[in-house]
C-alpha cells in the first residue's frame, strides 16, 4: 500500500510539470514574438523618423531667416548712357548702366520724379574721372560712393542703399 501512495504522489507532480511547461511555453512564445516584432519592425522605424526628424532640424538650422539688413529693396533702373571722361592723350568715353536699390517702396516714385537731376548728378561725377581711376575696382567703387552720397543729398523721401553696375565699359 505504501508503494500505491507514493506513485500517486508522483502522478500529480508529472502532471504539474507538464502544465507548467505549457503555460510557461504559452506565455513565453507570445513574449518573444512580440520582442522579435519590436526589435525587427518597430524599433528600426523610429529609428529611421527620429534620423529624419534630425536632419530636417539640420537643414532648418542652415535655413535661418534673412535679417532685415540683407533683404533687397526696390530697384530702379538707369538705362544706357554714354559719357565722355577725361583723357590726356586721346579722347576716352564710358558707357554705363546703372541699378539704384531704394531702402523703401515710396522711394521709386521720388527718384522717378527725380531722374534727370539723377542722370546729370552721374553725367557729372563720371565725366570728371579720368581714364586711369576708372580702371580698377577702387574706382569704380569710390564713383559709386560719390553717387550714392550726392544722390541721397537731394531726395526727401528715402535713400539709396546701393548703386549696382549693370554695365560698365571705359574705352
Amino acid at each position: 500500500m505504501a508503494e500505491k501512495k507514493t506513485e500517486k504522489a508522483e502522478e500529480p507532480k508529472k502532471g504539474g510539470k507538464k502544465k507548467l511547461i505549457i503555460i510557461a511555453a504559452a506565455v513565453l512564445v507570445p513574449l518573444l514574438a512580440g520582442g522579435g516584432y519590436y526589435f525587427l519592425m518597430y524599433k528600426p522605424k523610429q529609428e529611421e523618423m527620429l534620423r529624419k526628424q534630425q536632419e530636417e532640424s539640420k537643414a532648418a538650422a542652415l535655413i535661418k531667416p534673412v535679417p532685415e539688413e540683407a533683404k533687397i529693396g526696390p530697384m530702379v533702373e538707369i538705362k544706357e548712357f554714354i559719357v565722355n571722361i577725361i583723357g590726356t592723350d586721346a579722347p576716352h568715353y564710358v558707357k554705363a548702366s546703372l541699378s539704384l536699390e531704394l531702402d523703401k517702396d515710396s522711394t521709386v516714385d521720388e527718384v522717378n520724379r527725380r531722374m534727370p537731376q539723377i542722370r546729370d548728378t552721374i553725367l557729372l561725377i563720371i565725366g570728371n574721372k579720368t581714364f586711369e581711376e576708372l580702371q580698377d575696382i577702387q574706382g569704380k567703387n569710390q564713383v559709386k560712393a560719390e553717387l550714392k552720397s550726392k544722390i541721397n543729398s537731394f531726395l526727401k523721401t528715402g535713400k539709396i542703399n546701393n548703386i549696382y553696375l549693370t554695365d560698365f565699359v571705359v574705352q
